[in-house]
């Protein structure tokens, strides 16, 4: 059992040395972007709901 684990953990280390870590300038951009698009999605999904709300209270 613990030479499976020394292996899994050497594997771990040999795969994270693969790895392509971003710049902290790519972050903060990719960061930004998925705030920006969250934002547009709430203001959708809120439009979309209050308006279906509205059609429902007038046929109901």
């Amino acid at each position: 059992m613990v030479k499976k684990l020394q292996q899994f953990m050497a594997d771990v280390k040999f795969e994270m040395t693969k790895v392509s870590w971003p710049t902290w300038e790519e972050l903060k951009s990719s960061t930004y972007i998925v705030l920006g698009l969250s934002f547009i999605l709430i203001l959708f999904l809120f439009s979309v709901d209050f308006l279906l709300s509205k059609i429902l209270n007038i046929i109901l």
